[in-house]
């Protein structure tokens, strides 16, 4: 497992990333804690949770990853282990999440209080990469980072960073760091993978230009690109409940995810690992590392045998002539995701 820093930090983490947002919906507590194991051994020292998890969220299940997952570090030497959680953004945006009652504006008073929330969930004092999980475009960034600013410097959190947010929110919040003297973000975490390469454009630049580390999520695009949809709607598959079921949120999301044009481009995905041997799984975390902007690339599982797939990652380097024939697939069907969300922000 390839090491690489998290923008400007003293913060060095492996390549993949383990993240934990099935713990505690798809997996119990038993099942969490051998993929943790697993991880572990496969070199993996890098763990991303939140307080919203497990997904989809709920106000009944908010707060139990992180718990479980906190369980499991309890029993690890701490330094050995990176630890990244975040803070849910606001309710004044894409929905409201059923978290605090709603009431989740990121202003020092709720950052803080989430922070100390998720310690104690996490049964460590302190985070290694705090996060918020998306903007909160009300709020002043001097704000939201004098906050942050604060638990670093009183030794709660070492660094933090940003989620679902746009180049020109990431290019704003540097901004606001440098003219009021507050420290930056030094990651963002965003949807990234081969049915959504957005992130190749203009967020790569704002991340090359200003030393901020890409940690893609959905490297699978939500498990699209196994295949597991081409066919029919696999029951028990997270985008199969979301279509089927009768949330109007999680339906739409599901539908940027799954169409016709998603599907035709892993199907052409599938070919092209198979010609070299892999599995698309594989192939698709592969090609996500090999971005020099990315420092991390999160993965998820619902087993041991799913992580395993995305593990065979760890030493694939895809060669140029493979990198091209992934890229004419994105010249003939440009963004076959309808889009990533981050324009209701």
């Amino acid at each position: 497992m390839q090491r690489r820093r998290l923008g400007a930090s003293g913060i060095a983490v492996s390549d993949i990333c383990m993240g934990t947002m099935t713990f505690g919906s798809v997996c119990d507590q038993t099942l969490s804690h051998q993929i943790c194991d697993t991880a572990l051994d496969a070199g993996i020292d890098f763990f991303d949770a939140a307080e919203m998890y497990p997904v989809p969220p709920s106000a009944e299940t908010f707060g139990i990853t992180e718990e479980i997952f906190g369980s499991w570090l309890a029993g690890q030497p701490r330094e050995r282990i990176t630890v990244a959680t975040k803070v849910t953004g606001p309710e004044l945006g894409w929905f409201t999440p059923p978290v605090r009652y709603g009431r989740t504006s990121l202003d020092r008073h709720t950052i803080v209080r989430a922070c100390e929330d998720s310690l104690r969930r996490l049964k460590t004092d302190y985070i290694d990469l705090y996060q918020t999980h998306w903007p909160d475009h009300g709020m002043p960034y001097e704000e939201v980072l004098e906050a942050l600013t604060h638990l670093k410097r009183s030794g709660k959190i070492r660094a933090f960073g940003c989620s679902n947010e746009t180049c020109w929110g990431l290019m704003k919040s540097l901004w606001a760091a440098d003219l009021h003297d507050v420290e930056r973000y030094q990651t963002v975490q965003n949807n990234f993978s081969l049915i959504n390469r957005r992130c190749e454009s203009e967020l790569a630049q704002v991340c090359r230009r200003e030393n901020v580390s890409l940690l893609p999520y959905s490297p699978l695009g939500g498990g699209v690109l196994t295949g597991k949809y081409n066919d029919s709607l696999p029951p028990g598959a997270r985008f199969t409940d979301y279509l089927t079921g009768d949330a109007e949120r999680q339906k739409n999301m599901a539908k940027r995810f799954v169409n016709e044009r998603t599907l035709e481009t892993t199907r052409r995905m599938v070919e092209i690992a198979e010609s070299i041997g892999v599995s698309v799984t594989a192939m698709s975390v592969a090609w996500s590392k090999q971005h020099d902007f990315v420092a991390s690339t999160i993965i998820g599982a619902t087993s041991v045998e799913q992580l395993q797939e995305s593990l065979a990652a760890d030493e694939l380097i895809l060669d140029s002539e493979t990198l091209a024939r992934i890229d004419q697939v994105d010249v003939e069907i440009p963004t076959p995701m309808t889009e990533d969300g981050l324009r209701r922000l």
